[in-house]
């Protein structure tokens, strides 16, 4: 079957492009032009695989759009990728914030937007396929399979982005990994991939694990690990 996209984009003529590139490309494709419209249809069976989300709507922001997905226990793994004129950084920040996984700023390359696309869509099949392994470091514990976790015995509310890079931390406990090597890794694509972006998902990753979020240390002029406070250097 094929994979569903909803697009939620108010001007015809871009939505009507995308859908038409993303048709070539053999998905199928939902069109929502406005907010709420969108927030429907990503209830729909079927359920869209992924959300090409517009932050410029003209009833419901596309921020509250990604809110309500990320906060609706059907939607809250639903990838998002945000595609918007606005492309300063704050705003960049606003939205991985909410809990985009990944934005494009227009104007944009078609061939960019499906790229980013086809990596996401791989980064969710590759960690929802059948995958028994169970994780742990720490207060930390991962259940692949069931796209699960939990620090001590609180269950945690994670996006697919934030999950990835827990378990890529957690599979390469020690070993410091570079910012370059966390894009190629989580992120499957690295045009337009700023690592001001890395950043800001550290932090949210950092600000949900709580009390183990010491765990994640900052590698000065590198990148990060993940070691438990107590372990000292690798």
């Amino acid at each position: 079957m094929s994979q569903l996209i909803l697009v939620v984009e108010d001007e015809a003529d871009l939505a009507l492009t995308m859908k038409y590139n993303l048709q070539r490309e053999g998905y199928d494709v939902r069109v929502a032009p406005t907010g709420l419209e969108g927030l429907a249809m990503a209830q729909q069976e079927p359920r869209p695989d992924l959300v090409l989300l517009d932050l410029m709507l003209p009833d419901v922001p596309g921020t509250e759009v990604c809110r309500r997905l990320r906060t609706t226990d059907d939607t809250a793994d639903l990838p998002i990728i945000m595609v918007t004129a606005r492309g300063e950084e704050v705003d960049r920040i606003v939205g991985l914030e909410m809990g985009a996984d990944d934005y494009v700023v227009k104007p944009y390359s078609v061939r960019e937007v499906l790229l980013r696309v086809r990596a996401v869509l791989k980064r969710k099949s590759a960690h929802t396929q059948n995958d028994s392994s169970r994780l742990a470091l720490g207060l930390i514990r991962l259940d692949v399979e069931a796209h699960r976790v939990w620090v001590d015995q609180t269950e945690l509310d994670l996006t697919i982005l934030e999950f990835n890079l827990l378990r890529t931390f957690i599979e390469r406990k020690g070993r410091t990994q570079s910012r370059v090597q966390l894009l190629d890794e989580v992120w499957g694509v690295q045009a337009a991939i700023t690592t001001r972006t890395i950043d800001v998902h550290i932090k949210r990753l950092r600000d949900k694990l709580g009390v183990a979020g010491d765990y994640i240390q900052t590698v000065r002029g590198v990148g990060y690990r993940l070691v438990l406070p107590d372990a000292g250097v690798e």
